[in-house]
């Protein structure tokens, strides 16, 4: 199995998108995990130069919307034929609603299902506050409804969801493992997505829980013969990262820790 390191576009979006490609190429990530660019300059020169530099890439599906549940469904279909364009390792999606009933959840996982059948490319439905995934207890359900549904896992929301390290998830947090495709390496704790830096000291008990989470991730996709585990380094900018009060300087720099997070895993998880 090949795990590829990649660094998000969120945060730097005010940068040109091919300064930013180098930037990154340069610091050793293997790919890019981004939306897929409204213009269509950008997206050429997006799928140009991931082919150049034999980089790798993960779409997010972000943007389905609707006045009804159909018309949501639609759009969502729609949006995963879109990403598909660049031939992604899979697609990332922010599915469904938290106040979408279960049967509305569940059908448009059938849909990402049928789209997958279609294209060979795997939809990864991020475990992500305000989507169907928010919470241990409502994605266990979906877990118990379908058998081939697989998630990416950012374990950060969950955490601030339930304002623990969900000690009192471990059925699932075991499933949830196995189910696992994909990996926002973002360290949260129990009242927010997002500690202020992983290599503080004071935070290493919230960065150990989610290594520990990592590691049977990883461990269990070399197991199932996973061809590529993607895993994105994604320490976001304000208002995830917290900032100074008065002057509203960032407390970090969020590349330089997301470059932090990359060196950590790559030592970790490639040093084979």
């Amino acid at each position: 199995m090949q795990i590829k390191i990649l660094s998000p576009l969120w945060g730097h979006e005010h940068l040109p998108l091919k300064t930013f490609l180098d930037k990154i190429r340069v610091a050793g990530y293997d790919g890019i995990d981004t939306w897929l660019p409204a213009d269509e300059d950008d997206q050429q020169l997006l799928y140009d130069y991931l082919q150049q530099h034999q980089m790798h890439i993960v779409i997010h599906q972000h943007e389905a919307e609707g006045s009804t549940f159909k018309k949501f469904r639609e759009s969502f279909v729609k949006n995963l034929h879109k990403c598909a364009e660049p031939g992604p390792i899979l697609i990332n999606s922010h599915t469904g609603k938290d106040y979408f009933t279960m049967q509305e959840n569940s059908d448009l996982i059938n849909a990402a299902q049928e789209f997958s059948a279609k294209t060979g490319i795997t939809v990864a439905h991020e475990t992500h506050r305000g989507r169907l995934g928010y919470s241990p207890q409502m994605t266990a359900e979906l877990f118990n409804l379908q058998d081939k549904f697989a998630i990416t896992a950012d374990f950060s929301h969950w955490v601030c969801v339930t304002e623990s390290m969900l000690q009192n998830f471990e059925g699932a947090m075991n499933e949830a493992i196995k189910r696992s495709r994909h990996i926002h390496a973002r360290v949260g704790f129990e009242e927010g997505p997002q500690v202020p830096d992983p290599a503080a000291p004071e935070w290493q008990y919230a960065l150990d829980h989610f290594l520990g989470w990592w590691d049977r991730i990883v461990a269990n996709n070399k197991l199932i013969g996973t061809p590529i585990l993607p895993i994105t380094t994604e320490f976001g900018p304000q208002p995830y990262m917290p900032a100074m009060p008065f002057s509203n300087k960032p407390v970090a720099d969020q590349f330089s820790i997301n470059c932090f997070m990359k060196d950590l895993l790559r030592k970790r998880y490639c040093a084979d």
